[in-house]
Formats: C-alpha cells, structure tokens, sequence
C-alpha cells in the first residue's frame, strides 16, 4: 500500500484495516493511529449518500489537525474465493488540485462533453465540458442516476435507455439528438456516442458517454433540406395566390409559428408597378399560416388590405429591401403588436406569447412584390442573423415564382384580350342563318390558343362561317390568329369559291411562316387550320372547304344528326396541295355546328368517341342555339380542357320565292327598257314604290353595261331581304371598275351613279362569269 498516494483498506464493518503513507500525508494520521479506527471518525462531515452507492464522490475528511480537508474518494471492491467483497480499496485526492496524469489531463479539459457512468446509469466522472453543458457541478453529480438529473423525463428515458442498452450488450451506439441542455435557453443538436468500459477481465463495469455539439451542421442541414423543398413545392403552379400558399404551408411550423404574405395591390392585376411607392404602403393579404387552428392570430383577413405604418418591421423590411429581424427590445415590435390586437382582438391571447418577428420582402428581378412575416410564438428560440439569411433565401425563390406567375397572368391576359378583339362582339345582321356561338379559352399553363370564328355576311343574301385554329399559344398565336382572320374577311369581301380562298390562305401562311424563319421563328408555330363554309339562302345550298380542320356536323330538321362527308385538305402552311371543296342542300331550318378541335381531342376520350358523345348532343332539344351551345359544352368537355375551344352554330333559313324575282334579258340594248319595266313592276308587287327611282337608275346601268362589254347569258335578279338587292350576271368574266369621267366624256359615270346612289356594291365571281350586283336600303 506504500507505493499507492493516498489509499486506504476498510472492511465490510467499515474499519480501517490499511493505510498508506500518502494517507498520512494527506490527513496527517499516522498508520498506528488510522488503522482499526472507524471512517465515520476520520470524517469531518457525512458523506453524501450517492458517494456511498457509487463509491465515489466528494468526501471531507477531519485531518489531525482538526481542520477539513475535502478529497475526491473512489472505492473499488476487494473480492474473496468465495466471490463476495471482503473489503475496499479507497483512494482520495484533492478535488481542485491538477490532474496528475496526462490522460487524465485531456479527459478533463476535452472540447466535448464526457461522462462516465456505471452499469447502473450512475454518474461516476465527468468533464468541465459537461458539467458547463449541463449547468451543474460534478460534485453535486457523482453518484446519482442520470434520470433523476434531468426535468424532461422523454429525454432522460431515451438516454438512460441506450446506456442500459450498452451496459448489458456491450456494443456502442451513435445516434443524433436536438435537444435544449440544462444550461441553455436553444435547442442543440448533439451526436452522441456510447461505448463500453471493460476491466482487465473484458467484463462492463462502466459506460463512457460523449457528446459532440453538432448544431451548425445540423441547422445548415435543415437549412438546405428547407431550400431543396422549397425549390419543388413553391411554384408548382402559375398562380400567385396559390404560389402564395405554398410559400406559407412550407415555413409552418418548422420556421415560425405564424406566417404572413401581403402583396401589393398591381401584382394581383395586370397593370405595370407604379413609378413611387406611397408613404403608407398598401396590401392585399392573399395568404396566412399558423400552428393554431384557424390561424386565430390574423388580423387581416384573407382578402382584405392592410396599411403598413412607416415604423412597422414590414414596412421597414419593404423601404430598405432587406429582411427585418424585431423582438422584444424593439419599440416599433410593441407597437406593431398592439396595432395587431386592436384591429382583431380575438387573437390577443395568442398574440402574447410573441417575442420575435421576421420581415421579409418579396423582390424578384430588382422590383418588390409584397412582403412576408414570420412570428414566433412558441418557439422559444429568436429569430437569428442566420435566419434572415435563410428567410431571404426562401423569399426570394418565392418572389421568383409569384413573379413569373404574374407575368403569365399579364400575358394571358393581353393575350385573350388580343384574341377577343379580334373576335366579332355582335355578329352582323343577315337572313341566311340564326347563329349562336362560344369561346373557351382554356387554362393550362401554354396560355390562350388560336382558334377563331366568324360570320361574314357575302352578297346575295349568302353568308360565310368561318372556324379556324392557329397552332400554339400564347401572344404570337393570338397575333397570327389575327393575321389570318383578317385575310379571311378580305378574301370573302372579294367573294372567292372556299375552295379558292382556302389556297389564297394557305399562300398567306406560308409567306409568314418563312418570314418567321428569317427572323429565327419557329415554321411549325404558324400552322394552322380552316374550315370556310358560304350558304345561300336562295337556293339552299352549302359549299364548304377544310384545310386540316375537322368536318362540321349537320343536323336535320327531323333530328338526324351525321358528319359532312368531305375530304379535309392539308394545314394551312403545307403548300402546294390543292383544296377540295364540298356542295350539298339543306332543307331549310337544318342546323350546321363548327367547331375547333379542342371540343373533341382531350385525354379522357379518343376523337371518335367525343365526336359520338357531340352528334348526340346536337340532336337533343333545346329552347334555343344559345341552349344548345351550353348542352353541348357541358356533355362533351372535360372538367379542365387543354385547349381553346371555339364553338358555332348555325341554323339555316330559306328565301322563298314569293322575295326573289328572276329575268333572262336577250343581249340587245333595246331590251334595256323592257327589262327596267319588269324590275318596277315587281317592286310595286312587293309594296316597294318607294324605291323604284334608284332601282330603275341601277338595273338601266347594269344591264347596259352586260349588253355592252359582257357576253350572254345575261341574268336580272332582284332579291327582298334586310336590303334590297340587285344582281346582273353575264357569262364574261371582265369585271369593271369605276373611273374618273371627263367633262366631255359620254360615258363613263353609270358605275359612279351606282355607287353613290345605293348602300353598297361589287362583283363577285360565278362558274360561269360574274355577278354584278348593288344593295341598297328598304324604305322606312
């Protein structure tokens, strides 16, 4: 026992039956005086009762002297044969002296926290950085259970389950755990690691326990994983509003308790942001979040607006565009919390519990867009420099989305007010057909198609219908769109068969469409379909055409409902492919319905089917075209179309023969009067005296000029519909044209009489000639 400092033998009685000279330095008892006395009388006070269970602790000894002296005391068991302890081993050493060996040296200055335990999840040894992790000595911990030195006791258990795990398996466990220490007001991740200690017989007589203070990687962790899910769950749709909801339901609860987004007032239209931000800023608040049901915190509604006064951490945020971190050491922070509970006191009491608030502003491509707030309530940790960092992060992403769903907005907005206003707002009076019709621009993320329709009222009564579809969407489709609608109504004025028309069109697309090459374009993005369909009235027939557009659907007037047979001819754009054109009656109140491709070509039916589900439609009664347009949307469309839809639907009438009057005129000048005698003739048969002066003056010219420079067969029709028409037709097909007549010119004038004495005129094409023909009012 000499050569070990400070030791001592003490039986199982408790009495001294050893004592070293390092003993008697310390106490200054010598052996003769130590040995066969009591510990109790070597004591100046008790020994704490976990030391006494742990054999270890803090021990204040009464030296010889009279005076303490307080030792760090660890016993070990002395065995017999028989296995049982006959006696310890104590050894003492002051408590604040140095430690004397090198390794002990490093355990107890370690930057991580260690602790040793026993097999009964006893404190035996710890080192400065555990006790400052854990705010309590080690003296006042040596010998006791873990459980009972900490206050969450879900905590405690885990613990005190792995060490007891690794105490009777004897293999070390790693895990992580975020938890508050004792000692502290945050949450700190910790990777701790459990081994066991074994003494020289391989047997567990101790657990070592260190903890590595892991919280700066674990937050940057969660920091990215929170920006990686914030890159695929915020945007996933070109909705502000929805983008707005988003942001709120990713940073709730894990970054704040409660969570604001307010936006300014043009974000949520199509205007442009103004040139000055107002002093008092204006919001709309689309979009709030909470831990709480109900989110009973708000004080704006979803909706409503909000002034942001100058001192409030958000308008601070919005003026300085940077994220605002406010709290309780803030007056602006009080204030903007009292402002909070006047306007909705409701949620006063969970109001109370806030002590800190981060102001983000919404900013993409250098312009703000809105702002964020983010309070915490519960969450005992403050917003952070580093959380500002990671909210602009987020913002920002944010702001990026709600930005380019504006802009998609503004487009698609521009876009199918393009596409309206080229559209007809009121179809123009005519007698050919009653029409209905419907525009659905359809809302997926391409944007506002092509398709368009219309009527053109054609001379003689007859009428166009026009349908079409421009490949792609968006602004350029509009735009093109236009192009061709225009062209369309310019080529019927010059009233071309469809089938004519439909190869002048084609011309048209192609000359665009490598224009668009030039200017690096894309040729297939001006596609485009037709189909241009003229009725006449007066004899009941229909002829139409079809550039790669699907054929119409006519309906009888018994119900029969059947597709035009035709032969569809290719896209517009194609070139150098001619166009057939298709000719059929149609008895009079038979219905013709045009359409774009978007009412039958969707994901839930193949076309055939669609094309089923739309002839049955059709045959179902109705009350009226605009009833039926309605029916027929709502039994063949999908809930969420893909594409726009142009629907338009025409029913025929008839002119009987009781308002057109028909004359075959020999091709001499002298019939000229007799001709002009019939024409007045019928119209007083009509009750049409009124108009005889100007119908004499048009039918003298026109038939003059057939006789003169046309060829037979010549042909005098009159027909009474909303105007009063009359038509010359010869089988030449030079067409005349006005022309300035001189003072001593004898001709020259009678088509410039014609003009300016009737409401419109022109000439028009026929199989075998031309038609002249002039409109001109009714009387009153």
């Amino acid at each position: 026992m000499e050569q070990v400092a400070a030791a001592a033998v003490v039986d199982i009685r408790g009495v001294v039956t050893g004592w070293s000279d390092g003993a008697r330095r310390l106490t200054g008892y010598p052996a003769q005086e130590a040995v066969g006395r009591s510990v109790r009388d070597l004591l100046a006070e008790p020994a704490p009762p976990g030391s006494l269970l742990s054999l270890t602790g803090t021990v204040v000894l009464r030296h010889r002297d009279g005076t303490a002296v307080p030792v760090r005391a660890r016993a070990f068991p002395l065995h017999g044969a028989d296995g049982r302890p006959y006696a310890w081993a104590v050894t003492a050493e002051p408590p604040t002296g140095a430690e004397p060996t090198l390794a002990g040296q490093a355990f107890q200055q370690a930057s991580m926290s260690l602790t040793v335990f026993d097999t009964r999840q006893r404190y035996l040894r710890l080192n400065d950085t555990a006790s400052q992790v854990l705010g309590v000595a080690q003296e006042e911990l040596l010998g006791r259970p873990y459980a009972d030195t900490v206050d969450d006791a879900e905590r405690g258990r885990g613990v005190v389950d792995h060490l007891r795990e690794v105490a009777e398996t004897g293999r070390p466990v790693r895990y992580e755990s975020f938890t508050r220490t004792p000692s502290g007001v945050r949450e700190h991740a910790w990777n701790i690691e459990m081994w066991p200690v074994r003494d020289a017989a391989g047997d567990v007589v101790g657990v070592g326990l260190a903890a590595f203070d892991s919280t700066g990687q674990y937050r940057a962790r969660q920091r990215l994983a929170l920006l990686n899910e914030a890159a695929t769950t915020i945007g996933t749709t070109l909705d502000v509003v929805r983008t707005a909801e988003e942001l709120v339901a990713l940073v709730v609860p894990r970054f704040a308790d409660f969570v604001s987004v307010d936006l300014l007032e043009w974000v949520l239209g199509a205007d442009e942001p103004p040139p000055a931000d107002p002093e008092d800023v204006v919001l709309r608040r689309v979009a709030h979040g909470s831990a709480h049901p109900g989110t009973p915190e708000a004080a704006v509604h979803l909706g409503e607006t909000d002034v942001y006064p100058t001192y409030s951490p958000p308008a601070r945020a919005l003026r300085e565009g940077r994220a605002v971190v406010s709290g309780a050491d803030d007056p602006g922070f009080h204030r903007w919390i009292a402002e909070r509970n006047a306007r909705g006191p409701q949620g006063r009491r969970y109001r109370e519990g806030a002590h800190t608030m981060l102001a983000v502003p919404l900013r993409s491509r250098g312009t703000t867009l809105g702002v964020a707030v983010a309070v915490r309530t519960s969450q005992p940790d403050a917003y952070a420099e580093d959380d500002a960092v990671l909210a602009e992060e987020v913002a920002s992403r944010a702001a990026v989305c709600v930005d380019n769903a504006r802009r998609f907005a503004r487009e698609r907005s521009t876009a199918l007010a393009l596409q309206r206003s080229l559209l007809p707002r009121g179809l123009p009076g005519q007698a050919a057909v009653d029409v209905a019709h419907r525009y659905l621009p359809c809302g997926s993320l391409a944007g506002i198609g092509g398709d368009w329709f219309d009527v053109i009222p054609l001379s003689g009564s007859r009428v166009a219908l026009v349908v079409g579809d421009v490949v792609g969407h968006g602004i350029p489709s509009a735009a093109t769109m236009g192009r061709l609608c225009t062209a369309v109504r310019t080529l019927a004025d010059v009233d071309l068969p469809p089938d004519e028309l439909l190869t002048h069109l084609d011309d048209l697309v192609t000359h665009l469409a490598a224009d668009g090459q030039d200017n690096g374009e894309e040729v297939a993005e001006l596609g485009a379909t037709c189909l241009y369909a003229v009725y006449d009235p007066v004899d009941r027939r229909l002829c139409l055409a079809a550039a790669g557009h699907p054929a119409p659907a006519v309906v009888l007037p018994g119900g029969t409902v059947h597709l035009v047979p035709m032969t569809a001819g290719p896209p517009l754009g194609v070139g150098g492919l001619p166009f057939e054109a298709t000719e059929l009656q149609l008895p009079e109140g038979s219905m013709v319905a045009l359409y774009t491709d978007g009412l039958v070509e969707h994901r839930e039916l193949d076309v055939d089917h669609a094309t089923e589900e739309l002839c049955r439609a059709l045959s179902a009664p109705a009350e009226s075209l605009e009833t039926l347009c309605d029916t027929v949307l709502k039994a063949v469309l999908p809930e969420d179309p893909v594409d726009d839809v142009a629907l338009l639907l025409a029913r025929t009438r008839a002119l009987g023969a009781d308002r057109v009057a028909t004359w075959d005129v020999p091709p001499d000048p002298a019939q000229v009067a007799v001709t002009r005698q019939a024409a007045t003739g019928q119209l007083a048969a009509w009750g049409l005296e009124e108009a005889a002066f100007v119908t004499e003056l048009v039918v003298s010219e026109l038939v003059t000029n057939a006789i003169r420079y046309g060829a037979p067969p010549i042909r005098l029709r009159l027909i009474r519909d909303r105007a009063l028409i009359c038509e010359v037709s010869d089988g030449s097909s030079t067409y005349p044209h006005l022309r300035r007549a001189h003072v001593y010119d004898e001709g020259g004038r009678g088509l410039l009489l014609v003009a300016q004495l009737t409401q419109r005129w022109g000439s028009r094409q026929t199989a075998g000639g031309k038609t002249i023909w002039a409109e001109q009012p009714l009387p009153g």
